[in-house]
């Protein structure tokens, strides 16, 4: 089994497509082809479902799906190590993070490592805490930044960075804006403007109100921050969020403080296996630079 064979596996297993896989290899779709049929003769076993529009991944191929993720990634940080030892760092950083986390200014953060390391080739996605914690399990970013929400897959570090209560927003035009403080009973039978089911808020918070025996009922629900703040700005709904979300809009907005003990915002850095020199570099300069601050 060559590391050769398993890019050209992973590239299949995403494509769901020879000839799409192929292109993006720049390789013959023959010559992909034979390598999948070379490695399946191999395992002794199929890899892939074939039909005449696309190809999914047979149990076996999705066993070997994520080792060989993992692998190549392996692999590559120990092609960037050696490269590292002479003084130059190349290959390439993936990080994730969840928006709006209240620990950095990861595209300044970013643009300076950069610029420190303009061998390093970057690439930054935004995602639900959930969903990032299973890609740095699976090899698929090196570094995520991260709400805490108790769903750390087994080979994941998380490193705590920052915590902070929760807090309700509300328009000045709700009752709750006269309130000193609200609990998670007097906000049961609200409409809830909230993220999606992966991000941690929402993680947190269902938790939260289950522990009381409510189910959270999210009416409006959307995927990035100033959507959900437009929504509550026109009374649409409340929504239950970290503390530092009350600084976005302070004019437009209401912020009332949550008494929820055991409800905490907490923010972590996650990594998983052998940590590549290029992540390292960019772990030393976020602890001395934007966490330090």
């Amino acid at each position: 089994m060559e590391l050769r064979q398993l890019e050209h596996f992973i590239a299949v297993a995403e494509a769901r497509h020879f000839t799409k896989a192929a292109g993006t290899l720049n390789i013959s779709q023959s010559g992909l082809s034979a390598s999948i049929r070379a490695l399946e003769s191999e395992l002794g076993t199929e890899l892939f479902l074939r039909s005449t529009r696309r190809v999914e991944l047979t149990q076996a191929g999705q066993a070997l799906f994520a080792e060989s993720v993992r692998t190549i990634a392996s692999a590559a940080a120990a092609r960037d190590a050696v490269t590292a030892v002479k003084g130059v760092l190349s290959g390439t950083l993936s990080v994730g993070s969840e928006q709006c986390l209240g620990v950095c200014h990861l595209p300044a953060e970013l643009a300076t490592f950069r610029t420190r390391h303009p061998g390093v080739g970057v690439r930054l996605g935004f995602a639900g805490s959930a969903r990032l914690l299973e890609d740095v399990a699976a090899g698929r970013i090196d570094v995520a930044l991260i709400a805490e929400c108790g769903l750390t897959p087994l080979g994941v570090t998380v490193r705590r960075v920052s915590s902070e209560p929760f807090t309700v927003l509300c328009s000045p035009s709700h009752p709750f804006a006269a309130r000193r403080s609200l609990t998670l009973a007097d906000i049961a039978d609200e409409t809830i403007v909230g993220f999606q089911s992966e991000w941690g808020a929402q993680v947190l918070v269902a938790r939260a109100l289950a522990g009381i025996g409510v189910s959270q009922r999210v009416e409006l629900e959307t995927n990035d921050v100033p959507s959900l703040l437009d929504l509550v700005e026109h009374g649409l709904g409340i929504a239950v969020v970290p503390e530092h979300f009350s600084q976005k809009r302070p004019s437009a907005l209401a912020s009332v403080p949550l008494d929820s003990p055991g409800l905490e915002w907490s923010v972590g850095i996650a990594t998983a296996g052998v940590v590549s020199p290029a992540a390292r570099a960019f772990l030393t300069q976020l602890d001395t630079t934007a966490l330090a601050a």
